[in-house]
């Protein structure tokens, strides 16, 4: 008996291996809202200083439940519900980092960023250089971003490009949970304000954890890609939700001896060029993928950067990109299907890189 136990979990290690890029053997498995909520609570655990607030983040466990248990555990001097003005808590919040204090400043939404924009970018952004490196300012932004279900044009936008945009800012956007134990546990610690986008729709989703991310010091540094799956015809760079499309697209590919790169962004700014540039170097085609409008957006970055590389010359094709429809995000289900950027979207795209009809 035990020779079958030990013959089964090593098959089921291998077949996870097989469907999922991990760092180490499989672990556990954890809903990304659920390594959300671990990262804060070992950082909080840590670091006296690390206190969180907005928005029924306390007694009611959060909007989405992210921050569930953590009022009942640090109680309310360090989970802090606030009312619905976001350009005041995020205001306290910015203070509160000048003073030595690393706030975890949660907005419902990005859409509701917007309230708080001056803080972000005036206070948050701009008070290290403004400063000649006096003052630092180690705060986190984090919330739901890009487009959710039935929520219409005012809550449904992509603010990756618009902070991406912003010198001052380090803006990270995962994917997976082990993306957003990492990257939320790296924020933290960081001294500069670092913006964290996750994706309502990915709360619930549940993704294999490996022995090292399940570790209190697992870190994913900011500023570095991962690729989630290797391939030499063509590479697929994205972020967020949007990585998932670029697998199953890779998946029904691969049924055609396509063999797709995938490229997870995890950081948009800075943006790791160098993991890019080399992808293309190998597979000669670029599409990228993307749920935010297309101009100016972070594909438009990613065409940018490549161009003006030495990877240019390895290009047998333009780059294309596949985005949200450049219009406002419509209420109607049937126009919200249409207007965001789907895996079947991402296969036709593929084939027009490589001139398959």
């Amino acid at each position: 008996m035990a020779a079958l136990q030990t013959l089964a979990r090593r098959c089921s290690t291998s077949i996870l291996k097989r469907h999922f890029s991990v760092s180490s053997p499989v672990a556990a498995q954890m809903t990304v809202r659920d390594a959300l909520n671990t990262a804060m609570n070992e950082e909080m655990k840590r670091d006296e200083s690390v206190f969180l607030l907005g928005e029924e983040v306390a007694e009611y466990d959060g909007a989405y439940k992210v921050s569930r248990g953590l009022w009942r555990k640090y109680g309310d001097k360090r989970v802090m519900d606030t009312p619905i003005t976001e350009m005041g808590f995020a205001g306290i919040a910015v203070g509160s980092a000048m003073a030595g204090l690393k706030p975890i400043c949660e907005f419902m939404t990005f859409n509701f960023s917007m309230q708080a924009i001056d803080q972000v970018i005036n206070s948050a952004a701009k008070t290290y250089y403004m400063s000649a490196g006096k003052q630092t300012v180690p705060i986190v932004f984090r919330g739901p971003n890009g487009a959710a279900a039935g929520v219409a044009a005012q809550h449904s936008q992509c603010f990756a490009a618009w902070y991406g945009h912003c010198p001052g800012l380090k803006v990270v956007s995962p994917y997976s949970s082990e993306d957003a134990k990492g990257l939320l546990k790296s924020a933290i610690r960081d001294p500069n304000p670092v913006v964290c986008m996750e994706n309502e729709l990915m709360y619930g989703t549940v993704f294999e954890m490996s022995d090292e991310a399940m570790s209190e010091e697992f870190l994913v540094p900011i500023g570095k890609a991962k690729i989630e799956r290797e391939g030499t015809h063509c590479t697929l760079v994205s972020h967020s939700k949007s990585v998932g499309l670029c697998l199953e697209a890779a998946q029904i590919l691969e049924k055609e001896n396509i063999f797709c790169e995938v490229i997870n962004l995890r950081t948009i700014r800075p943006m790791d060029e160098e993991t890019l540039i080399n992808s293309v170097k190998k597979t000669n085609h670029l599409v990228t993928v993307e749920g935010g409008w297309p101009q100016f957006g972070v594909g438009a970055e990613i065409v940018a950067k490549v161009m003006e590389s030495d990877a240019f010359d390895y290009l047998d094709a333009p780059v294309y990109r596949v985005t949200g429809a450049d219009i406002p995000m419509p209420y109607a289900a049937t126009l919200e299907r249409a207007t965001l950027p789907g895996t079947q979207d991402v296969v036709l795209t593929v084939k027009k890189s490589l001139h398959i009809q």
